[in-house]
């Protein structure tokens, strides 16, 4: 069983398990390519991440297409990956991609704004979408007006942290004001490459069903 499909299959566990088999949604994955992230870029992680959160997108969303950005303090909306094509799809699609900005600061809300433009504005769906953020440190407290201003939107943003910075902002979302619904969730993993498939899909599916069900009760979807 190739590798892709042992992922596939692990989430199709954790979606039973969390009453999500037969939701659809539209699966968006954004990636910190600030220069602290370098080593996870050469090393293979950021690889492996993209093709563990495919899984997700390949039981989620019925093209099985996983749209993916990458930001610093520029971003960049990349063609999606598929099972297709996502083998070297780190190496081919972003870091041989001069045109790419990497590898400097961080900076969130732009990024933020591009992906709510797209699900809203560009392309209105019923269908969610879920986003998963990935971001190892330092994230700007100036998140909040894209958190806030996406909350009545069909938007749930699952924010994962690696490594060991600071993850202050990102570990307060739970008490952030002034959204119509709680729209974010947060988990920190120390190792990406240590952790399994079934406590990463586990994590990462927390909160998105009582989300679906308060964004029915509100109207959202």
């Amino acid at each position: 069983m190739s590798t892709i499909n042992l992922m596939k299959k692990n989430v199709q566990i954790v979606l039973e398990k969390k009453q999500l088999a037969g939701v659809t949604a539209r699966v968006g994955l954004v990636l910190d390519i600030s220069g602290s992230m370098r080593k996870l870029y050469k090393n293979g992680t950021v690889q492996k991440v993209v093709e563990r959160i495919l899984a997700v997108a390949s039981q989620f969303d019925d093209d099985g297409m996983l749209d993916v950005w990458v930001y610093d303090n520029e971003f960049a909306r990349l063609k999606p990956v598929t099972e297709r094509d996502f083998n070297g799809y780190v190496e081919n699609v972003i870091l041989s991609d001069s045109l790419i900005h990497k590898f400097g600061r961080n900076d969130e809300p732009p990024v933020m704004e591009d992906v709510i433009r797209k699900y809203t504005s560009e392309e209105s769906s019923k269908d969610p979408a879920f986003i998963v953020f990935i971001n190892d440190g330092g994230c700007k407290k100036t998140i909040k007006k894209p958190v806030v201003e996406s909350s009545n939107q069909p938007i749930f943003w699952q924010f994962v942290g690696i490594g060991d910075s600071n993850f202050e902002v990102l570990e307060n979302l739970d008490t952030m004001e002034g959204r119509y619904i709680d729209n974010a969730s947060f988990f920190h993993i120390q190792d990406a490459e240590t952790v399994t498939d079934e406590e990463l899909y586990s994590q990462l599916l927390d909160e998105f069903p009582s989300w679906i069900q308060e964004a029915k009760a509100k109207g959202i979807l």
